[in-house]
């Protein structure tokens, strides 16, 4: 299994992308702006797509990907969320209003896009990977995403705070070999952060005390403007567990 990072960023700039991860070539983990950097081909490729929360900067690339594609495929593009963020979907994006409602397009018996709730715990299989969805706990329901295959695991917090429930399961993963967490704010929008349910340095390292297991950590969901200085501060906080900033294009092979 290879999952290719098409974007990290907590916000827009230059060559900045939204969160997006691609598993192989035919799953989506949040589909942000750096879906914008696939080919025509490599998006219709796309079976499903798994969204860990309704906000935009995790799921702008859905209503025009889906658009880009709809006469080169010929099964439905599946998302997989909570009930909550599907509702968010339906009523705020593909309400006809916004967007089309590509469920119902071209006909109600053969939409293009298809909705498939999943609940914390619950797990997905495609194939030989395993997609588990984990809670986390932000301003809207979210929640994030453990991916196993070859006896591997990559766990993908999402966006969140603190919480403990998070780590419990976590901590159970024996095979965990990588996990990408988010860090939105520098210290001094330690506020801000707790807030909006996000993370700064402080609450990072606070949070990764919770860790039992010897895991490669990623950071990702840095803002613009702040990258430098966040992870400097991440070192100074946690660098005792290597943190690391999470790349564009970064490619996790296992």
């Amino acid at each position: 299994m290879q999952i290719r990072i098409l974007g990290c960023s907590g916000g827009i700039s230059g060559e900045l992308r939204t969160t997006s991860l691609l598993v192989d070539d035919d799953i989506l983990i949040d589909a942000g702006t750096g879906v914008g950097d696939m080919t025509l081909a490599e998006m219709a490729g796309i079976r499903h797509i798994f969204v860990t929360h309704s906000h935009l900067d995790h799921i702008a690339g859905i209503p025009l990907m889906v658009d880009s594609i709809f006469s080169q495929i010929s099964e439905p593009v599946v998302i997989h969320a909570s009930a909550e963020t599907i509702a968010a979907l339906r009523n705020h994006i593909f309400n006809w209003t916004i967007w089309p409602d590509f469920t119902v397009l071209p006909t109600a018996e053969s939409g293009v896009l298809r909705y498939q709730v999943m609940e914390p715990g619950s797990v997905c299989t495609l194939g030989n990977r395993q997609i588990r969805m984990v809670p986390v706990f932000h301003t809207v329901p979210g929640v994030g995403y453990c991916i196993e295959s070859a006896g591997r695991v990559l766990a993908f917090t999402g966006d969140t705070t603190t919480y403990d429930p998070l780590w419990k399961i976590v901590n159970q993963i024996a095979n965990l070999r990588y996990l990408i967490i988010e860090t939105a704010f520098c210290n001094r929008e330690r506020d801000i952060a707790i807030a909006s349910k996000h993370l700064c340095p402080s609450l990072l390292a606070e949070e990764l005390t919770k860790l039992e297991r010897n895991a490669e950590i990623f950071i990702t969901h840095l803002k613009p403007g702040e990258i430098e200085l966040t992870m400097q501060e991440i070192e100074d906080c946690a660098g005792e567990y290597k943190p690391r900033m999470l790349q564009n294009n970064q490619v996790f092979e296992f």
